[in-house]
């Protein structure tokens, strides 16, 4: 059954010319639990790892990014199926979903002793230091070749603003978009959740056999926040942009990891906070 992002309510719009009745797009937002079945056939364990409020669709490939991003699974090959799991309840919808391992694969699940709980404003949620990041991470310091031109860097928010649908119809989505060197867009996930959308993208990434994403651009609708790079780095990211503002702890990890960390990218404009090696400006914009 396809699950749709959109639902419309009648509301009363108010405005200077007085009030009508009309119809509003909203996103919809409803809790995911994603459930890991692993270990050997005679012996199968289930474990309730996450419940995370996004937007229903690319639920697979949120699992997927999830547990990879989390450090929770190294590789897809270490999974065997990834479905919906309907419980008794009266709606009825596709809450739940159970990624079920192969029988050799052993999860790291240090990070479950924490009971995950992330809301679509926070993905980190007590995530320990930057150390621990490095030792799940199997693209942390990636060696690459970006070199991207300035006017690339301008063209990404435009290019993302027409194929944001549901954001065209809502306003109330934020989006996670993967672009080439030369400023192809590659992928385009979106999420009521800033996180949820990364992992989404992330784990289509990995349905693709694309990781690492090291000489690919990574563009955010909104800020760049700790977890978000992160998630980045975890897929081997070396360059993101975002069109709002980033963390210092953003900024703290990814020079730690080398990462170029783009901030304010509209209107022609953009900050430089971490490696800007990887940016080639013109001459002509230079300016002390």
């Amino acid at each position: 059954m396809a699950l749709n992002p959109i639902i419309s309510l009648a509301i009363t719009k108010i405005s200077s010319a007085g009030s009508i009745e009309t119809s509003d797009a909203l996103a919809i937002e409803e809790p995911l639990e994603i459930r890991l079945e692993f270990g050997p056939k005679e012996n199968r364990s289930a474990q309730n790892i996450s419940v995370t409020m996004r937007t229903p669709g690319n639920d697979p490939e949120l699992a997927l990014g999830f547990l990879f991003t989390e450090g929770i699974i190294p590789k897809h090959e270490d999974v065997d199926l990834i479905e919906h799991c309907f419980i008794a309840c009266a709606e009825n919808k596709e809450n739940v979903i159970q990624v079920s391992l192969g029988e050799n694969a052993i999860p790291h699940l240090q990070n479950t002793e924490r009971n995950f709980y992330t809301t679509s404003s926070c993905g980190v949620c007590g995530k320990g230091s930057i150390n621990a990041i490095r030792t799940v991470g199997n693209y942390i310091d990636q060696k690459d070749n970006n070199s991207i031109d300035t006017t690339i860097l301008h063209q990404l928010p435009e290019t993302l603003s027409h194929h944001q649908k549901v954001f065209a119809d809502t306003g109330g989505l934020h989006a996670s978009a993967l672009f080439t060197q030369k400023g192809e867009l590659l992928l385009v996930r979106e999420d009521v959740g800033r996180h949820n959308a990364l992992d989404k993208l992330i784990g289509a990434a990995l349905n693709k056999n694309w990781l690492p994403l090291t000489n690919n651009i990574l563009l955010l609708s909104g800020r760049a926040s700790f977890e978000l790079v992160q998630k980045a780095a975890m897929a081997g990211i070396t360059v993101i942009a975002a069109v709002g503002a980033p963390s210092s702890l953003a900024v703290q990890l990814a020079e730690e990891f080398n990462i170029t960390l783009i901030g304010f990218l509209r209107n022609n404009r953009f900050n430089i906070y971490t490696a800007a090696h990887r940016i080639v400006i013109p001459e002509y914009e230079i300016t002390h």
